[in-house]
C-alpha cells in the first residue's frame, strides 16, 4: 500500500474518531444543560411580555438598556435581548418609535445609529450594546416600515398592540393594460 494511502486512512480515521467524540460530548452537554437553558429562555420571554403589557415601546427599550448596563456574560446578554424583543411585541406603540431606525441591510447607517444609541443610553461597546439595538431594528422591520405610527400593528406574538388580530389589507390589484392593437 502506498504511503499516501496510509496517511489518508490515518487522517480519515482520526477525523471519524473526533467527530464521534464531538457528537457524544454534545449529547451530554445538551442533555444536562439544555432543559435549564430552554426554561430560562421561556421565563425571560414571559417576563418581557408581562413587562411590555404594562408599558410602551420606549419603556421596553429604556428597561432593556438599563439591564444591558448590568449584564455580565454572554448568557445574560442573550437573555436581555430576548426580554427586550418579547417586551416590544407586547407593549403599546410609541408614536415615532421606528422613525429613525435604519433597516438591517443599511449596514453603515445601522452601525452609526447603534453607536449613537449606545452613547444615548450610556452603554459601552464592550457591553455589546450594538446587539441590543439590532433587536430594535428587527422589531421595526417586522412591524412594517420605519416611521409607522403603530409599530406593533403587524408583529405577531402575544401582542397587546393595536393591530392584534387584524389582517393587513390585501395588495392593490395590478394595473390594467389596454388591449394590444390588432395587426
Amino acid at each position: 500500500m502506498p504511503t499516501w494511502m496510509k496517511v489518508l486512512l490515518v487522517a480519515g480515521g482520526l477525523l471519524v474518531v473526533l467527530l464521534v467524540m464531538a457528537a457524544v460530548a454534545s449529547y451530554f452537554v445538551v442533555s444536562r444543560y439544555g432543559p435549564g437553558l430552554v426554561e430560562a429562555g421561556r421565563q425571560t420571554f414571559t417576563e418581557g411580555a408581562e413587562y411590555g403589557s404594562r408599558t410602551d415601546n420606549e419603556g421596553c427599550l429604556n428597561e432593556a438598556a438599563a439591564r444591558q448596563a448590568r449584564v455580565d456574560g454572554f448568557t445574560a446578554m442573550v437573555r436581555n435581548g430576548v426580554f427586550m424583543e418579547a417586551c416590544l411585541r407586547a407593549s403599546r406603540p410609541t408614536p415615532g418609535f421606528c422613525d429613525d431606525v435604519p433597516r438591517q441591510m443599511e449596514v453603515m447607517k445601522a452601525i452609526t445609529w447603534q453607536h449613537q444609541q449606545c452613547k444615548r443610553f450610556g452603554l459601552k461597546p464592550e457591553q455589546q450594546c450594538g446587539q441590543l439595538f439590532q433587536g430594535v431594528q428587527r422589531f421595526c422591520e417586522e412591524s412594517g416600515r420605519p416611521g409607522d405610527a403603530d409599530a406593533n400593528a403587524n408583529v405577531g406574538g402575544t401582542g397587546g398592540g393595536a393591530g392584534e388580530g387584524v389582517e393587513p389589507p390585501p395588495p392593490p390589484p395590478a394595473p390594467r393594460r389596454p388591449p394590444a392593437p390588432a395587426r
